[in-house]
């Protein structure tokens, strides 16, 4: 698809016009890699948004049950993306990551999706990755050194929830974990953590204070972590009541210590942005695909954005004028 139909209305106008943010400050995040080019969350995802460009790597982490932090989306295998240790497609639902040794998570196999799947067809451009395993955060922070990137941030969103507390570690040493494995990896000041389960940015925010931490939100039928119309609250925001804040999101997030706030695309328009900003957080949505969708986020004024295909991301970034972040080329 050449640019003229990535970016082909007349708000390419509005976009150049439009867009206040400094040209670096855009912050242009590769979703689990690169999701719509490569398997999610695995290195060669990575090394694709790598060899792209990006300003930040985006992903999602787990704890093995000793001790070791990988990289995973779901807390246990699913038959979308793992085949086990035989080759054959996972039938059912896996284990959990929190209940395998890293040794035994290793044995399957995600560089592919399952073709059988309603998930597979959501990713048609999709390039397998067969004998990709799950990595570890140690593996993504070698790579990014090996492509001698010296520039790129990770957003690491903690993987567990308070309606499944014995699929994960709880959220206290789940936070531990992953500060420890960012330390050790010296990528302290190139980090931020994110999550929807707001108790594990409490405790980065009381314990690794240099750490930036990204407050998720949804407010849709299929996740909704604010629950306006809850009188009790809800369960995700750390004892947090949107109804405290006078039903402001951003007030709310601000409140809870948050440096970023991530919404869903659609739940975001220009009051709220806005807002967020009068409150001094930066406003990165998530997760964008499509020309049209990112187009209209650059030109409501977004600090950055979530992407599944972060070469779209770029096309039309080039129009609106904003600088690119350079590609460092490497193989996983």
């Amino acid at each position: 698809m050449g640019r003229r139909q990535v970016i082909g209305r007349a708000g390419v106008a509005a976009l150049a016009c439009c867009v206040s943010l400094a040209a670096h400050a855009f912050d242009l995040e590769g979703h689990r890699g690169a999701r719509g080019l490569a398997p999610e969350n695995t290195l060669p995802a990575f090394a694709r948004a790598l060899s792209l460009g990006v300003t930040t790597l985006e992903l999602d982490v787990g704890v093995t049950r000793d001790g070791v932090v990988v990289i995973s989306h779901e807390r246990g295998l699913t038959p979308n993306t793992a085949r086990g240790p035989h080759g054959k497609w996972l039938t059912a639902p896996g284990p959990m990551i929190h209940a395998l040794s890293y040794a035994e998570l290793e044995r399957y196999d995600v560089g592919r999706l399952n073709p059988a799947t309603s998930y597979a067809r959501q990713f048609p451009d999709q390039v397998p990755a067969d004998g990709a395993r799950i990595p570890r955060l140690a593996d993504l922070f070698a790579l990014v050194n090996k492509a001698r990137n010296e520039s790129v941030r990770f957003n690491i969103e903690t993987k567990l929830s308070p309606a499944a507390p014995d699929e994960t570690l709880p959220p206290e040493p789940f936070a531990r974990a992953l500060i420890a494995a960012i330390r050790a990896g010296g990528m302290e000041k190139r980090s931020m953590i994110q999550s929807f389960d707001w108790r594990t940015l409490r405790i980065v925010q009381a314990e690794a204070p240099g750490i930036p931490t990204v407050y998720l939100t949804a407010q849709r039928s299929w996740l909704d972590n604010i629950r306006a119309g809850d009188p009790a609250g809800s369960p995700w925001t750390a004892g947090l009541r949107l109804a405290d804040y006078g039903g402001s999101v951003p007030r709310m997030v601000k409140a809870a210590g948050g440096a970023v706030w991530s919404p869903y695309f659609r739940d975001l328009d220009a009051a709220s942005l806005a807002e967020a900003h009068a409150l001094g957080l930066k406003v990165v949505v998530w997760t964008l695909s499509k020309p049209t969708q990112i187009e209209d986020m650059l030109t409501l004024g977004v600090d950055g954005l979530i992407t599944d295909r972060p070469d779209l991301a770029r096309d039309a970034m080039q129009h609106a004028g904003i600088t690119l972040p350079a590609p460092t080329p490497v193989a996983p």
